[in-house]
């Protein structure tokens, strides 16, 4: 599934490419990625709108139109956007199109048919996305040491789970939760509660800086994603841990031990990420 680095790698080379762009035309070859309103009206209302910005939120996009209305977009496990030239060969499992004025288009294409778009009027509440449910950004000045001790001081859960709650921290899933842990020498099976100062201070370090780190490897051209189909975002080669049980920790060279947490895969060093001893 597209995390935070994932989905602003996205946002950062969609939104060069639509701004400004006037809707001529919009096409629904899969109504059910509309949640709302119907895909009918959906498209009667967008049709003539133009793109002014895109943001993030999480893992969540969101289209804004100068109206005032927005798109709001949640890529789930396979979607992406992709902006492509006016005659570009159609990828399958295309649901969405966006004609534009200038003859291009912006395609959501989605081969699990998971994502779904919300059409938002202007000034109206979001009471339908989940984002007013999300925790602060891993940036965001909010998002420290002390806010992760008060969060973490109450739950029983493994600290892993914890990570994977958005109303906690916003746009972590079970890949930089992994990749989180490992930099911060942190067991994903610890009980929340148990991480030490230190450790939380740790781990609030480390978060917002594999991010940055990932955002910064995902930078891609527009020639580039459009080659890929808008999916060459998603490359895990600096990934430490995240995809690699049973191979040499790259830090100890102990070979990383894959568990289940929550329902979910999870690699870690058990060296450097010691489990929880009685006594601690």
């Amino acid at each position: 599934m597209p995390e935070l680095p994932e989905v602003e790698a996205v946002k950062r080379v969609v939104e060069p490419q639509i701004r400004g762009r006037r809707i001529q035309r919009v096409t629904a070859h899969n109504p059910k990625v509309i949640a709302r309103p119907g895909a009918e009206e959906f498209c009667r209302l967008v049709q003539g709108q133009t793109f002014s910005t895109v943001d993030r939120r999480g893992k969540f996009l969101t289209l804004h139109l100068e109206s005032g209305d927005r798109l709001v977009l949640h890529l789930r496990m396979t979607g992406n956007l992709l902006p492509t030239p006016g005659g570009h060969p159609q990828e399958k499992h295309t649901h969405l199109v966006f004609t534009l004025d200038d003859g291009s288009e912006l395609r959501y294409i989605d081969l699990r048919r998971f994502g779904r778009f919300w059409l938002l009027r202007a000034g109206e509440e979001d009471r339908f996305t989940g984002i007013d449910r999300l925790g602060p950004e891993p940036f965001d000045p909010a998002f420290d040491a002390a806010y992760l001790a008060e969060q973490l001081a109450r739950r029983k859960k493994a600290v892993k789970e914890c990570l994977l709650d958005q109303s906690i921290v916003a746009g972590i899933g079970n890949i930089y939760a992994d990749e989180s842990l490992f930099a911060a020498r942190i067991c994903p099976t610890r009980p929340a509660n148990t991480l030490t100062p230190e450790e939380v201070a740790r781990l609030a370090r480390q978060i917002p800086a594999i991010l940055q780190a990932a955002i910064q490897g995902k930078e891609t051209s527009p020639e580039e994603y459009l080659a890929s189909g808008g999916r060459n975002y998603r490359g895990s080669s600096f990934f430490q841990v995240y995809g690699h049980g049973g191979e040499p920790c790259p830090a100890c060279g102990a070979p990383l031990c894959r568990t289940v947490i929550g329902g979910r895969g999870s690699v870690y060093c058990p060296c450097c990420q010691p489990p929880l001893t009685k006594g601690r």
